[in-house]
């Protein structure tokens, strides 16, 4: 059985549902939007409680990262990502989820082999471009300073 490109292009459209780019783009805004209104709110409820706002601000990120892992390993995540789509990723628990997710999928190949070599499957390649990008700027600023 032959298809033409033409009759291969209608399958795809006829089995391919619509986007909802509308409502897909207002779950990613105020999904994305609640998620930093956390982050602002617990910046501000450190920053009440004592703490410097630089050392609140490092207390929202560990708490959001926590958050973030702790609501994949429950499996909230995932409902969450549903609605909000990209809201989810942009924020720092969306690469908690992307360091948890993979950690979580291998946990039966042990805690060496599957957890601790999984983790860092998808946010390896992130890790290690930051840390190299932040070094080669660090020298070209030293090298900036030098002369």
């Amino acid at each position: 059985m032959t298809i033409t490109k033409e009759e291969y292009s209608k399958m795809v459209e006829q089995a391919s549902p619509n986007s909802k780019i509308l409502r897909d783009c207002l779950g990613a805004f105020f999904v994305g939007g609640f998620i930093c209104t956390i982050g602002q709110a617990l910046t501000d409820l450190y920053s009440m409680t004592g703490y410097e706002i630089k050392d609140a601000r490092c207390l929202t990120s560990v708490t959001l990262v926590f958050l973030g892992a702790l609501f994949t390993a429950l499996g909230w995540y995932d409902n969450i990502a549903k609605i909000g789509g990209a809201g989810t990723l942009v924020p720092i628990t969306g690469f908690s989820n992307a360091v948890a997710s993979p950690a979580m999928e291998f946990k039966s190949e042990g805690y060496v082999l599957g957890l601790g070599a999984k983790m860092f499957i998808i946010a390896g390649p992130v890790i290690v471009y930051g840390t190299v990008a932040s070094i080669l700027y660090g020298l070209c600023l030293f090298i900036k300073s030098l002369l």
